[in-house]
């Protein structure tokens, strides 16, 4: 049972993570259409491009998202079978997990990682007070 919650605990971080790298391009691009400011910030703005680069970078090199390893790991430590999941992995896996090439997924995160550099040159990052 500890091993099936910190499989879930580990299935939220991950989504969280997904999450920040996806809602934080759109807010950018908007933000860059809208002239919004905030959406300069230093911090959020490298914070955003590490996180995407990160899992081009993965992809690129054939090794495996630590925070999948690990929760499949914890998963199966718990000994459940698929059927009994639980409704957290279930969601989680459904938003997370999809049945592609491998080669399909390493362009869509390079190609992704680009599009993040390009914000940086169209609406370069600020430091506070400049």
């Amino acid at each position: 049972m500890l091993y099936l919650l910190l499989a879930d605990i580990i299935a939220i971080i991950h989504l969280g993570y997904v999450i920040y790298v996806i809602l934080g391009f759109i807010l950018i691009v908007v933000g860059i259409i809208l002239r919004w400011k905030w959406i300069r910030s230093l911090s959020f703005r490298i914070t955003h491009l590490l996180a995407i680069v990160g899992v081009a970078c993965e992809a690129l090199l054939g090794v495996n998202c630590p925070l999948t390893v690990l929760e499949f790991k914890l998963r199966y430590a718990s000994n459940l079978s698929e059927e009994k999941i639980s409704f957290i992995g279930a969601i989680a896996g459904s938003l997370l997990y999809y049945n592609a090439p491998v080669w399909l997924f390493t362009i869509v995160y390079a190609a992704f990682a680009l599009i993040v550099v390009i914000t940086f040159i169209i609406a370069p990052p600020k430091r506070k007070g400049h």
